[in-house]
C-alpha cells in the first residue's frame, strides 16, 4: 500500500492508511437470451464499485481528524481521492467511527465514484504542467492565480531549476491559504450560535476542503517532476 493516501482535505497517515484497498467494479450489461442459448449482450458502460478501506486515528487530534471525515460525509461535496498512480473523484456515502480513547479513534469509510481520473495523471497522456494546472483550476475556493502564473513559466515542470521552485513553493503557499480559511472556518462553525451561522461556517470548511485536497494532490504530482 502507498504511503501516501489523501481525501479531500485529509492526509492520511501512520495507523490512518490501510494495508489495501480495493478497486474495481463491473460493466452494465442487458443480456438477451435467444432459442437454443444462443446470448447477444449489451455493454452498457462502466459501474464502478465503492471504494472501502478501513484503519485507525492515532494521536491527540484522534478525534478531530474523525470529526472532519464526518463532516465532509455530512456535507456530500465531490472530493479528491489519490493514492499510488490512483486518482478519483467521490462522495463520502459512508463513514464509520468507534470512539475507544482521545488517541484512538478506528474507523471504516466508503467511498462512491463520480468520476475515475487516473488516465488524465498519466504522464504519457498528459503533460505534468496540464494535470497540475487542472488541480489548481479546480481548486476554486482559494486565489490560486499566482501558482497558476508561476507554473506557466520555461522549466516550471523541471526538477532543480529555478522556476521549478517558484512553482512548488506557490502552491505550497495557495494550501497555506486553504489550511488557513479551513482553520477560521472551523473555529466558526465551534463556535456557532445559530443553525444559519453553523450552515455557512461548514459551508466554508467543506469548499475549503475541497481545494485544499486537489492543491494537495498539485504538490504530490509536482514532487515526483523528473529533471
Amino acid at each position: 500500500m502507498s504511503d501516501l493516501l489523501l481525501l479531500g482535505p485529509v492526509t492520511f497517515r501512520r495507523f490512518e492508511i490501510p494495508s489495501c484497498i480495493g478497486f474495481g467494479g463491473r460493466q452494465q450489461m442487458a443480456v438477451h437470451r435467444l432459442p437454443g442459448g444462443a446470448r447477444v449482450i449489451d455493454a452498457m458502460g462502466r459501474d464502478d464499485a465503492p471504494i472501502i478501506w478501513d484503519g485507525a486515528f492515532a494521536g491527540p487530534d484522534a478525534a478531530d481528524r474523525a470529526r472532519l471525515l464526518d463532516l465532509l460525509r455530512v456535507e456530500g461535496l465531490p472530493l479528491p481521492l489519490y493514492w499510488d498512480a490512483f486518482a478519483y473523484l467521490v462522495v463520502i456515502a459512508a463513514f464509520d467511527a468507534a470512539y475507544e480513547r482521545p488517541n484512538w479513534v478506528p474507523y471504516r469509510i466508503a467511498c462512491t465514484v463520480l468520476l475515475d481520473e487516473t488516465q488524465a495523471l498519466s504522464t504519457i497522456l498528459a503533460p505534468l504542467a496540464v494535470t497540475v494546472a487542472a488541480d489548481l483550476g479546480a481548486a476554486s475556493a482559494v486565489d490560486t492565480s499566482a501558482a497558476t502564473a508561476a507554473l506557466g513559466l520555461p522549466g516550471a515542470t523541471t526538477l532543480g531549476t529555478a522556476n521549478y521552485e517558484g512553482a512548488v513553493g506557490a502552491v505550497g503557499a495557495a494550501l497555506g491559504q486553504a489550511a488557513s480559511t479551513m482553520n477560521s472556518a472551523g473555529v466558526a462553525l465551534a463556535g456557532a450560535a445559530d443553525p444559519v451561522s453553523a450552515a455557512s461556517a461548514a459551508g466554508t470548511l467543506a469548499l475549503a476542503a475541497d481545494a485544499n485536497g486537489y492543491l494537495s494532490r498539485a504538490a504530490a504530482n509536482l514532487a515526483n517532476a523528473s529533471s
